[in-house]
C-alpha cells in the first residue's frame, strides 16, 4: 500500500508536466499580428515585429515561452529583434509555409530552422541551425542556408517520430510527384531523404507550387493544396516508421485551393480555396471553405468570407481551427471543426487581433501524435 501512495503522486507528477506542455501557445504571424493561447483563450499580442505576407514559425520552450520566430527570411529574438546573423535566410515571406522550425532532438539549446523558397525557385529546402546559448541567451544563427534539395514546391511540415525523439520534415520536390522525408535525430539532419513518389504532380507555372502540407493529429494522414492548374486537394497515409507516403486520394476540383488542416480528432479536413475571380460560374468564383469528410469522402462548403482571399488554416491549443483572412483584422474561425457539415460553425469575423491584420500565412508547428 505505501508503495502505490508513493506512485500514485509520481504518476499525476507526470501527466501534470505534461500538461503543463505548451510549445504552440504563441503565435506571430501577418502584419506584426500575434496570438497568446496560454490563459486557453485566444489574445492578441501587440509586440510582434515581423510582417509577413504568408509563411512563418513560432519557437517557444516546452512550457509556452517565447524564445524566437521567423518569416524564413529573418530570425527576430524574444525582445523581438533580429538575432546578429539571423536577417539573410533563403526562404520567402510570400511562400505558402516558408519556414518550420524543429528543435534538435540531443539538446535543448538547438533549433532548425527549415526554409522553402517560393514558386519552385531555386533556393530549394534548406535549413539553418539556431543556437540559444549564443548572444547572451538571446539565440543566434552560427550556421545558415544549408542546402537540402532543389527545386521544390511551398509545401513543408512535420511530425514526431514513434520513438517520441525524432522528427519527420517533409517537402516536395518540383516538377515532380515526389515527396521527399527528412529524419531529424540527435546526430542532426539526415543528409539522405526518404522518396515516395505518390500522388499529383507538382510542375508548371511557378505559381502551381503554391499550397499547404498538414499531418493529420496522430500523424497517420498527410494532406496537401494543390493550387492552379490542380485545383485539388489531396490526402495521403503516412508511415511514421519509415517516413514513407503512400495511397493518394483525390478532391476537387477546387479553384486556388490554398490551406489545409484537419480536425482534432483526424476525421475531417478542411480546405481553403479563393475560386477563380475570372471566372463567370459562381459555384467556382466564391471564396469559401470546405470541409472533406474522410470516412464517407462527403465533400461540402461549411463556410464563406468576406475577403476576396483567405489563406491557411491552423489548428489551436484549444482545438478551434482558425483561418487567415488577407489584411484582414480578424481571423475567421471553425468552433467545432469535429461536428459534420455547416454546423461546424465557422464565423467569418471570429476572433479580433487587437488593431493588428492577418495576412494570407499563420504559423506551423511539429505535429505532436
Amino acid at each position: 500500500m505505501n508503495r502505490l501512495f508513493f506512485i500514485f503522486p509520481a504518476f499525476l507528477f507526470f501527466i501534470q508536466a505534461a500538461r503543463a506542455q505548451r510549445p504552440t501557445d504563441l503565435w506571430y504571424f501577418g502584419r506584426q499580428a500575434g496570438l497568446s493561447f496560454a490563459s486557453g483563450t485566444p489574445t492578441p499580442l501587440l509586440d510582434g515585429a515581423m510582417t509577413t505576407y504568408e509563411g512563418c514559425a513560432t519557437a517557444t520552450t516546452r512550457r509556452g515561452e517565447l524564445l524566437f520566430y521567423t518569416d524564413g527570411q529573418t530570425v527576430w529574438n524574444r525582445q523581438h529583434q533580429p538575432m546578429p546573423s539571423g536577417r539573410h535566410l533563403m526562404g520567402s515571406g510570400s511562400s505558402t509555409q516558408s519556414a518550420l522550425i524543429v528543435p534538435d532532438p540531443g539538446s535543448g539549446n538547438i533549433f532548425y530552422i527549415f526554409t522553402v523558397a517560393p514558386q519552385g525557385a531555386p533556393d530549394g529546402l534548406r535549413y539553418s541551425v539556431v543556437d540559444m546559448t549564443r548572444d547572451n541567451g538571446l539565440g543566434d544563427v552560427p550556421r545558415a542556408n544549408l542546402l537540402l534539395v532543389t527545386p521544390v514546391a511551398e509545401k513543408l511540415t512535420a511530425v514526431r517520430h514513434p520513438n517520441g525523439h525524432d522528427v519527420w520534415v517533409l517537402a516536395h520536390r518540383w516538377n515532380s510527384n515526389a515527396f521527399v522525408a527528412y529524419l531529424v535525430t540527435a546526430d542532426g539532419v539526415a543528409g539522405k531523404p526518404v522518396m515516395s513518389n505518390v500522388g499529383s504532380l507538382n510542375a508548371g507555372p511557378g505559381r502551381n507550387a503554391i499550397g499547404a502540407l498538414k499531418f493529420s493529429p496522430d500523424g497517420t494522414r498527410l494532406a496537401a493544396a494543390i493550387w492552379r492548374e490542380s485545383n485539388r486537394f489531396e490526402v495521403y497515409d503516412f508511415d511514421r516508421n519509415t517516413g514513407k507516403v503512400s495511397n493518394a486520394r483525390s478532391f476537387g476540383p477546387y479553384a486556388e485551393a490554398y490551406g489545409v488542416e484537419f480536425s482534432p480528432d483526424g476525421s475531417k479536413l478542411y480546405g481553403t480555396c479563393n475560386g477563380n475571380t475570372m471566372s463567370k460560374t459562381p459555384s467556382v468564383s466564391e471564396t469559401q471553405i470546405i470541409q472533406i469528410d474522410l470516412k464517407t469522402k462527403a465533400v461540402v462548403p461549411v463556410g464563406h468570407s468576406s475577403n476576396h482571399k483567405i489563406g491557411a488554416l491552423q489548428r489551436g491549443p484549444d482545438g478551434k481551427i482558425y483561418v487567415a483572412r488577407e489584411d484582414n483584422s480578424f481571423l475567421g474561425v471553425i468552433a467545432s471543426p469535429n461536428v459534420s457539415g455547416p454546423a461546424c460553425g465557422y464565423v467569418d469575423d471570429g476572433l479580433k487581433l487587437g488593431g493588428r491584420r492577418s495576412k494570407l500565412g499563420l504559423p506551423g508547428f511539429v505535429v505532436e501524435p
